[in-house]
C-alpha cells in the first residue's frame, strides 16, 4: 500500500506547490485593467476590421482609454451611435463624425479598357501586379481579380464587368478594401458626396484615352463648369475637393469621356452651357476692369 500512496502523495504535494506558485505569481505580476476598457470594448461592434487604424477592437479600446488624443469616432462600422456611447463612458466630446464610404476610382470596364496580357495565374490582383504592373494597358486602373472582394467582411464590394464596384447599402467604410488594393484605386470618401472622378490615370490625355475609353483626359471642361472651385486638373487628372463640392453634377454633365460619375440626375445641357458662358463673361469683365485700373 505504501508503494502506491507515495507517488500519489508526491503528485498531490507537487500540485499544491504549483498552485501556490501560480497564485503568488498572479498577485506579483498582476496588471490592473481599467474597467473603462471593458466598457468601451462592449460598445464596439467586434468586426475587428482594422478600419480604425488599430489591430482590432480590443486594441482600439485599450488605446482609446490610454490616449485622450485618439478620437472616439474612428469606428466606421459603429458610426455616430457608438462614438456617442464611447464618449459618454470616457467623459469626452464625441465630435462630429463625417460618414464615409468606399469608392473605386476606376471605370475601366471590359469594353472600355485595352488589355495587353491575359493573366492565367492565381485570382489575385497582388499576384498579377507582382509579375507585371497590370494586365491592362492602363497601369493605374482596377485589375479586377477581386482582392478587395476577399478582404470585405460585409459583402459590400464585388467585380462587375471587370471592375470593382461598391454596394453603398452594405459598405461600413472599414477600409479593408482600401488597404488590400495594390493599385490604390479604392478610396474612402464622404458618403454625402454624389460626384466622383472614376479614373486614376495621370497619363496625358491622348495616352489615357488610347488605353481606356472612359479615362480622364485632363480637358478641364469640368473646371469651367464648376461654380464652387471644387474640381481642378492636376497631373493630367481631375481631382475633386470634397469640402467644396456641392454634388451639383455640372462637371459630370460636361465630361466628354464619362470619367466623372454622379449618383444623382445630371443637370440639363442648356443649364450647363449657360453656366459656362456666364463664368466666361464674368472672367472677361474682370480682366477688362483690371486692365483699365
Amino acid at each position: 500500500m505504501s508503494n502506491v500512496m507515495t507517488p500519489v502523495l508526491l503528485v498531490a504535494v507537487i500540485g499544491f506547490v504549483c498552485a501556490g506558485l501560480l497564485v503568488f505569481a498572479s498577485k506579483v505580476f498582476h496588471v490592473a485593467v481599467d474597467e473603462r476598457v471593458t466598457k468601451v470594448r462592449e460598445c464596439l461592434p467586434g468586426a475587428n476590421c482594422g478600419g480604425c487604424g488599430f489591430a482590432g477592437c480590443d486594441d482600439y479600446a485599450s488605446n482609446l482609454v490610454g490616449d485622450e488624443s485618439i478620437p472616439c469616432t474612428k469606428c466606421s462600422p459603429g458610426g455616430a451611435a457608438v462614438a456617442a456611447q464611447i464618449a459618454e463612458i470616457l467623459g469626452r466630446s464625441a465630435g462630429a463624425a463625417e460618414p464615409q464610404i468606399a469608392q473605386v476610382m476606376c471605370n475601366g470596364t471590359c469594353d472600355a479598357r485595352r488589355t495587353v496580357l491575359e493573366w492565367q495565374g492565381m485570382e489575385s490582383c497582388k499576384g498579377a501586379k507582382g509579375w507585371f504592373s497590370s494586365p491592362n494597358a492602363c497601369m493605374y486602373g482596377c485589375i479586377g481579380l477581386g482582392d478587395c472582394v476577399k478582404a470585405c467582411q460585409f459583402d459590400a464590394i464585388g467585380i462587375v464587368d471587370g471592375v470593382a464596384k461598391v454596394n453603398r447599402e452594405n459598405c461600413v467604410a472599414c477600409g479593408a478594401c482600401v488597404g488590400t488594393c495594390p493599385q490604390k484605386v479604392v478610396k474612402l470618401v464622404p458618403k454625402k458626396s454624389q460626384v466622383h472622378v472614376l479614373c486614376s490615370s495621370t497619363d496625358k490625355g491622348g495616352v489615357a484615352r488610347k488605353n481606356c475609353d472612359n479615362a480622364c483626359i485632363g480637358c478641364m471642361k469640368c473646371m469651367k463648369a464648376c461654380n464652387f472651385d471644387a474640381i481642378h486638373v492636376e497631373d493630367n487628372l481631375a481631382r475633386i475637393d470634397y469640402d467644396k463640392c456641392k454634388s451639383c453634377g455640372m462637371c459630370a454633365a460636361v465630361c466628354p469621356t464619362g470619367a466623372l460619375n454622379s449618383f444623382k440626375k445630371l443637370p440639363k445641357k442648356e443649364v450647363v452651357e449657360k453656366t459656362i458662358a456666364a463664368k466666361a463673361a464674368k472672367a472677361k469683365a474682370e480682366k477688362e476692369k483690371a486692365a483699365q485700373a
